[in-house]
């Protein structure tokens, strides 16, 4: 068993519940090529926007000859304008300051730039000295690129870290890399593998940072 060393998160679904924001921001960018918006019913397109890099959800939504406009279109957004309909998982800071006590910790999300901004609103940013997106790497989650390069800026090796994500694309990237994963929130609790948590607090346990032996993962 190698003992584990560092914590890496994904963003969206994790650190914040972003459903709406994600959600406003691509239907602001549909709405200027004249596509319908996308809504919470519309599951699968929801998902897209809540999981995936922006080229791929662009991809998703539009016709091919319209994605390039449309990415131009969002370098020109402001992000920040959609900041306030995010909002922090409950006991995160809490749990957050607990955990930084212990381990390094860093962020490997396919967000693109507008992560720090978010983490800066909120008050999160010192918590984290790396954070890798989806500008950083050629291939973002599934494949394993990003949490790689976030485990070698922690300088640690992939399997002493521990990803926490809430998607189908971050389990497959944790696995793609040998990194260590649990899934967080209501669709992964109770998971098959056991490692998961339905919220930050049960983190604290599954780490047992109040006991003094280190975590064997």
């Amino acid at each position: 068993m190698k003992e584990l060393r560092a914590i890496i998160y994904d963003c969206d679904g994790v650190l914040f519940e972003s459903r709406a924001a994600n959600l406003a921001y691509y239907n602001r960018i549909l709405s200027a090529f004249s596509y319908p918006p996308v809504t919470d019913e519309q599951k699968e397109a929801a998902h897209l926007c809540h999981t995936a890099s922006s080229p791929k959800v662009l991809a998703g939504l539009m016709r091919p000859e319209d994605v390039a406009r449309a990415l131009d279109f969002a370098m020109g957004l402001d992000y920040r304008d959609f900041i306030p309909l995010m909002k922090p998982m409950p006991h995160l800071h809490h749990v957050l300051e607990v955990v930084a006590e212990r381990y390094p910790l860093a962020i490997a999300t396919n967000r693109g730039s507008s992560v720090v901004p978010v983490l800066e609103h909120f008050g999160l940013r010192g918590f984290f000295p790396v954070i890798v997106n989806s500008r950083d790497v050629e291939n973002p989650k599934p494949a394993p690129d990003m949490l790689l390069l976030a485990a070698e800026q922690l300088g640690q090796e992939p399997q002493a870290c521990l990803f926490i994500g809430d998607s189908e694309l971050d389990e497959a990237a944790a696995a793609a890399g040998a990194l260590h994963f649990i899934g967080y929130g209501a669709r992964f609790f109770q998971h098959e593998s056991g490692r998961s948590v339905e919220h930050h607090l049960q983190l604290l346990d599954y780490l047992r940072l109040n006991q003094p032996s280190s975590v064997k993962i």
